[in-house]
């Protein structure tokens, strides 16, 4: 394998890993801060438990996000030296926003958050939660911003890189960089806020899964039930709303992919002949037949979803020369798992709202244990999610502008009947690797990341699961906690020494 397809690899581990992080750290964010405003509104101790719980969860999550994304940084520099030559005043401005309205309210408090449930008052530690959970909200803001820019580039313009007065040259061709002339411009370009939006959501799903999943367990085991139901419930709702609302901001995101990056929404639907197209909800394209086959679709579905008219031509990917089209197979497929994973979520949430509106829910055990593992859907989802973004935007790692005609109906495009890119205003992955870099390098530190990251994983693992075998523990002077857990109790254990503690399980 070449130097480029390595460092794509690496990169793809690193982020991949590190992005199950920041999906946990948001959402139980946003957990937290309802459960302590329940305890402030209502002084139920069951909410304060419930925070307590949570809150070593997520500092567990936030320690091991901040390890792993350390390493997003260095790469950059090793193996993605042009491509930071290019973009490093945009990027160089969005971390540093990243670091001083993030980062300064993470760590101002996030040791109250942690450490000062028993120092402060109730209405500090929630400001305290309020503000970490924002901090993580705030950090992704800057994150995606940088990488909306990449999609969609906005208030720059390429300038020569000058060395002692002279452009630099390499091959007889000056280096170029992209420089900022207006920060909001590049803030909200044309695909930032669809993509906060739709990556929010995501983070709220996540979070909500990951709580109902531990709740699921206790519920079957007969544990802590009280805790659990609140808890919960709360997820419920969460990842109710949340598996809605993912499908209108997703609509929202197709259409500004279709107006900047036709390419990408071409090769999400494998459509390949400009023209009335078809909704693929299933299928497997066919590059060289330039088909999709065994497929399931909508007729003019796509017309209808871009343009309300079902007669309305799509472009597809015929308007691009061979070698400026995304990858078919990978981005139609991440695409569309995606989509039948947002489809499930709605289904079973909505099934489990039912249920628990009529009271029965905690008596399905058939579906509680559905939940246990079904934490990891969501994160499948948004993994793929990105996985189509960042292959749909192949073979350009910073895309260039598509210009269309005056009625908005096609592409402009030159005498072959391809558009032509300005390739001053892009950048190839192929040329934004390192040229210092040999593949054997890239290799050696890829195979060291995925011993260091196996590493990790482990660890979290079993941090994670002494704390869930822990248990919740209430205020200072309830009852212990039951010190049996998740991955290692057993039913009728369980439920004995929940009675013989006096704990949630006698109740149970």
């Amino acid at each position: 394998m070449d130097v480029v397809l390595l460092s794509r690899i690496q990169f793809a581990v690193s982020i991949g890993f590190h992005y199950i992080f920041p999906l946990l750290t948001i959402g139980l964010g946003v957990v937290l801060v309802w459960l302590e405003a329940g305890f402030l509104r209502t002084r139920d101790p069951i909410y304060e438990t419930a925070a307590r719980f949570w809150t070593k969860v997520f500092a567990l999550n936030f320690a091991i996000g901040v390890a792993t994304g350390i390493v997003m940084e260095f790469q950059f520099g090793t193996n993605w030296a042009t491509y930071s030559r290019f973009v490093g005043d945009v990027f160089g401005s969005a971390l540093a926003a990243e670091g001083i309205f993030a980062f300064f309210l993470e760590s101002g408090f996030l040791a109250i958050l942690v450490f000062g449930w028993d120092r402060v008052g109730p209405k500090m530690h929630f400001f305290s939660t309020l503000m970490v959970s924002l901090g993580s909200i705030f950090s992704s803001v800057w994150i995606v911003v940088a990488n909306s820019w990449q999609q969609t580039p906005a208030g720059h313009h390429v300038v020569p890189v000058i060395r002692n007065g002279v452009p630099l040259m390499k091959n007889g061709v000056p280096v170029l960089r992209a420089e900022i002339v207006d920060f909001w411009a590049l803030v909200f370009n044309p695909s930032s806020v669809h993509r906060l939006v739709h990556v929010w959501i995501g983070a709220f799903l996540v979070g909500a899964f990951f709580v109902m999943s531990i709740a699921a367990w206790y519920l079957l085991k007969g544990r802590h039930t009280e805790f659990a139901r609140r808890s919960f419930d709360g997820g419920l709702v969460l990842a109710a709303v949340s598996a809605l609302a993912v499908f209108v901001s997703g609509h929202g995101q197709a259409g500004s992919v279709y107006r900047h990056q036709p390419a990408k929404l071409a090769a999400f639907e494998g459509h390949y002949r400009t023209g009335p197209a078809a909704l693929n909800l299933f299928g497997f394209p066919d590059d060289a037949a330039q088909t999709v086959r065994y497929g399931i679709a909508v007729p003019g579905g796509l017309g209808l979803l871009l343009h309300a008219d079902a007669s309305q031509p799509v472009v597809g990917l015929d308007r691009f020369r061979p070698e400026d089209r995304p990858p078919v197979g990978i981005s139609f497929q991440s695409y569309h798992v995606m989509v039948g994973l947002g489809t499930l979520f709605v289904g079973l949430t909505l099934f489990a709202g039912f249920l628990r509106w009529r009271g029965t829910l905690y008596q399905t055990r058939w579906l509680l244990w559905c939940f246990v593992p079904a934490v990891i859907l969501p994160i499948v989802g948004n993994e793929l999610g990105w996985v189509a973004a960042e292959v749909g935007r192949q073979p350009w790692i910073v895309h260039p502008k598509v210009t269309w005609t005056a009625d908005g109906s096609d592409l402009v495009v030159g005498p072959a009947g391809h558009v032509v890119y300005h390739e001053r205003e892009g950048l190839r992955t192929l040329d934004a690797a390192s040229p210092s870099v040999t593949a054997g390098q890239v290799l050696g530190s890829l195979v060291g990341f995925g011993f260091l990251y196996l590493a990790l994983g482990v660890v979290w693992v079993f941090i994670l699961d002494r704390k869930i075998r822990h248990g919740p523990q209430g205020p200072p002077g309830d009852s212990p906690a039951v010190p049996d857990g998740a991955l290692a109790a057993a039913g009728l254990r369980a439920g004995h020494e929940g009675r013989m503690t006096g704990g949630d399980g006698a109740r149970g």
